[in-house]
């Protein structure tokens, strides 16, 4: 799960800018930067995150009440693929239903806070353009935040995703809510006024003195969205917008009560592999 593209823990504040960055500058930007920061993110989100439950954002839905893998009883035995797992707490709750899940992540150093807090299943460093698995190795996969909102090529991810499940297989992911593109990224009043185009694809970069980029995050609209799952092969089953919860009084980067009240702050995109025709 993101997000918060900050100063890392080098000697440098990145320059942030608005520029074109490729499949290959966005993944090894990316994989530095959670490399770098995964420490203090873990630290910051650990509890909100729990060891082994499964959130699909910061409004705190929970797979436990949304269900949008399906029942829990019925994930005993399913292969499920996490994608972006970070410290896989996602799969350690998988895996205590009865699932047999795979946790992938493109940064090491998430996964070794995997391994840290434990579990019984396979940890994969691996870039989500390219998932190192068989055709149809897997009856489910998941991703919470996680690769979706990173890539410069969602279809590819897609594509790969849809590859590697069975037919018929689901495949669940949050990202943040198109809409939050147009408004900056703060938390408080400040965050509630349009101060950019919502249609500007042009995908936010941090950058180094050098001009190299240290972070990148890329924008499609909701309608990108599901014109990219029905080009990779998926069915769009459904589309969560989670509401903000009365019990829920954390702010996490941009995401706030607020907020969170007003606009929606993620999107939750429901797809089956479509193998009809």
């Amino acid at each position: 799960m993101i997000q918060e593209p900050t100063s890392s823990e080098s000697d440098f504040e990145p320059e942030a800018t608005r520029r074109d960055a490729g499949a290959a500058e966005s993944s090894r930007a990316n994989r530095g930067w959670w490399d770098r920061n995964a420490d203090e993110y873990q630290v910051e989100h650990g509890t909100f995150l729990g060891d082994d439950r499964f959130v699909w954002g910061p409004e705190g839905l929970d797979e436990v009440e949304a269900e949008l893998l399906g029942p829990p009883e019925d994930l005993k035995d399913r292969r499920v693929l996490e994608i972006g797992a970070g410290a896989a707490q996602c799969s350690r709750w998988l895996a205590a239903q009865g699932a047999r899940p795979v946790a992938l992540d493109i940064s090491h150093r998430q996964l070794q806070h995997a391994l840290r807090i434990g579990g019984a299943f396979p940890l994969v460093c691996a870039d989500a353009g390219t998932l190192p698995f068989a055709d149809a190795s897997f009856d489910l996969a998941c991703s919470a935040y996680g690769a979706l909102p990173f890539v410069a090529d969602p279809v590819r991810v897609l594509t790969e995703v849809r590859r590697v499940l069975r037919p018929g297989g689901r495949f669940v992911f949050s990202v943040t809510h198109p809409i939050r593109w147009a408004f900056p990224d703060e938390p408080g009043p400040e965050g509630l006024s349009v101060a950019a185009s919502y249609f500007d694809r042009t995908p936010y970069v941090e950058q180094d003195e050098q001009g190299r980029a240290v972070y990148v995050e890329h924008h499609r609209t909701i309608g990108d969205r599901v014109r990219d799952i029905a080009a990779s092969g998926f069915r769009l089953v459904d589309l969560v917008e989670p509401e903000w919860p009365a019990w829920n009084t954390a702010e996490w980067g941009g995401w706030s009560p607020l907020r969170g009240n007003l606009i929606p702050g993620t999107a939750i995109f429901v797809c089956e592999r479509d193998d009809r025709g």
